[in-house]
C-alpha cells in the first residue's frame, strides 16, 4: 500500500532506463547519447536548498575525480530549466541540471515522491546500473563504482 513511499532504488546490475530531458539551457540530454561514459545521476528535491546545494557542490568540487573516471554528472529534479540555470550559475556547476517535469524519469528510477527521493546512481559505460543509494553519498564512494 505504501510501497511508493518506501521503495528501494533500482538494483545494481539492472539496465538503466533510457530517457531524454532538457538541461538548464534547453538542450536535450539523453542517456543513450552518453553510452560509453560513466553517468552519475543525482536525483535531488529542489534547487537552492541547503542539503541539495551541498550535495551538488561536492560533485562540483570533485569534478577532476569525475573526469578521471570518464564520468558525466547529471542533476535531476522537477524544477524548470530557468530555475536550474540560475542555480547552476550561482554555484558554478560544470555539469548539466535536467528538468524532469512531472517526475517522469524520477518514477523510472524510483526517485519520485511527494518530494524527490534523494537518490544517486552510477550508470556504467555499458548502460548497467553499477551503484544505487538513497541519501547523500560522497562523490568518491559513487565514483569508486565506475567502469
Amino acid at each position: 500500500m505504501l510501497s511508493w513511499l518506501f521503495s528501494e532504488p533500482l538494483a545494481v546490475g539492472e539496465d538503466a532506463p533510457e530517457f531524454t530531458l532538457r538541461d538548464q539551457d534547453g538542450n536535450p540530454v539523453s542517456l543513450a547519447a552518453l553510452r560509453g561514459k560513466n553517468v552519475v545521476l543525482v536525483f535531488y528535491p529542489a534547487d537552492e536548498t541547503t542539503l541539495c546545494t551541498k550535495q551538488l557542490c561536492e560533485f562540483r568540487d570533485n569534478w577532476e575525480l569525475a573526469k578521471s573516471k570518464d564520468a558525466v554528472v547529471l542533476g535531476v529534479n522537477p524544477g524548470s530549466e530557468a530555475k536550474h540555470a540560475r542555480f547552476s550559475a550561482n554555484h558554478g556547476f560544470p555539469f548539466p541540471l535536467l528538468a524532469d517535469p512531472g517526475q517522469r524519469v524520477g518514477a523510472l528510477y524510483r526517485a519520485k515522491g511527494l518530494i524527490v527521493k534523494r537518490t544517486v546512481y552510477l550508470v556504467g559505460k555499458s548502460g548497467k546500473i553499477r551503484y544505487a543509494r538513497r541519501g547523500k553519498p560522497a562523490p568518491e564512494e559513487v565514483l569508486a563504482a565506475a567502469e
